[in-house]
């Protein structure tokens, strides 16, 4: 095993920043991306609502538009090896992008990750990679992937990225017609949005054999299924994130069992995920909390970020590790353990357990 897994560099593009700086900014400030999608309405009549990133031309669309938001927030990501020119380990790059649907058809991570290697490798070396358009999860699934591949040896350094847009006409409609969009009309929908972040991941003996500062420790990682998914009938009890949950949650449990006191084990301080104004995601995460109550100082403690930047989908796992990195940077963490997670259509369930790096 190779040891802790760290966060050396964060990037990331949304409907609020062109940077990981920027759009925690405005995050932190609350403000809102949702705007009116022009000359588009939806079955009320109204337009539809969506935080998209203004500085990309609307009539962009599919893998280029995914570019576009990737390849800034993945060179960000990167910048910290500028320093160290080419003596760094050749790179793994592992990508999500969101789930199939209507206007984002099977091949659209591969032709992505086409074009972010050709951007990318005339100004770094890149060994291996992989892709998948798992949906919501798939970020948050990804880091827990390259935290394997880098405790297992596989991997010394690998490129974390999600990236991920709802804005295109033919999904916009789908969405609405199946009545997921946030509306007048439909208060228990979400606002689609658009963004692309990326993390480099290696082991804290690496960070330190290379004297790059570390950000943020990844300290457990975790994957699971659900059964009972979004469109299905029946009712969710949360089973697969409590499974994720349960896992993260594994050394809090042995501990107690142990008979160490509740208020002496490091339980998380604060939660950001993927909730979007659907009551499935919100059921969904009250159950898988009440049933793992160890993993949380307060449950209660969460925060969803699409209030801001609208849902982001595959983006939302690496980009809500941006916003702890930063959170903990200009010191308004509410403590040193964030808990990310994400739950896709499909049934992927991913979460993550970060830490603050000690400096000695």
């Amino acid at each position: 095993m190779s040891g802790r897994v760290v966060i050396l560099g964060a990037g990331a593009r949304t409907p609020l920043g062109r940077n990981r700086q920027s759009s925690a900014a405005a995050w932190r400030c609350a403000i809102s991306a949702a705007d009116d999608y022009p000359d588009l309405r939806d079955r009320f009549g109204q337009p539809f609502k969506v935080a998209r990133d203004t500085g990309i031309d609307l009539g962009l669309r599919g893998a280029a538009r995914l570019t576009a938001l990737a390849l800034p927030a993945a060179v960000e990501a990167l910048a910290p090896l500028a320093s160290i020119a080419h003596a760094y380990p050749p790179l793994t790059l592992l990508l999500a992008t969101g789930e199939p649907r209507t206007g984002q058809e099977q091949g659209t991570s591969e032709a992505l990750m086409q074009r972010l290697l050709q951007a990318l490798q005339p100004r770094i070396a890149i060994a291996e990679r992989a892709h998948a358009m798992t949906g919501h999860a798939g970020g948050t699934g990804m880091i827990d992937a390259a935290s394997r591949l880098i405790q297992e040896g596989r991997a010394q350094m690998v490129l974390v990225g999600g990236v991920d847009s709802y804005l295109d006409p033919p999904q916009l409609n789908a969405l609405d017609l199946a009545e997921q969009l946030h509306s007048e009309g439909n208060i228990y929908g979400f606002c689609p949005g658009e963004a692309a972040s990326f993390l480099l991941l290696t082991s804290a003996s690496t960070a330190q054999q290379l004297r790059l500062r570390p950000l943020l420790a990844v300290l457990r990682t975790a994957s699971a299924r659900e059964t009972v998914r979004l469109k299905d009938d029946g009712i969710c009890l949360g089973l697969g994130l409590s499974q994720a949950f349960r896992e993260i949650a594994e050394p809090l449990t042995q501990a107690r069992a142990n008979g160490a006191a509740p208020a002496d084990l490091p339980a998380a301080d604060w939660v950001l995920c993927d909730m979007n104004g659907e009551r499935y995601r919100a059921n969904e995460y009250g159950m898988a909390a009440l049933r793992v109550p160890e993993l949380f100082r307060n449950a209660a403690s969460f925060q969803p970020p699409a209030d801001c930047f609208g849902d982001v989908g595959a983006a939302s796992g690496p980009l809500h590790a941006c916003l702890a990195i930063e959170a903990e940077a200009r010191g308004y963490a509410p403590g040193p353990l964030t808990l990310i997670w994400g739950s896709s259509e499909h049934g992927q369930r991913s979460a993550a357990l970060l830490g603050r790096i000690e400096r000695g």
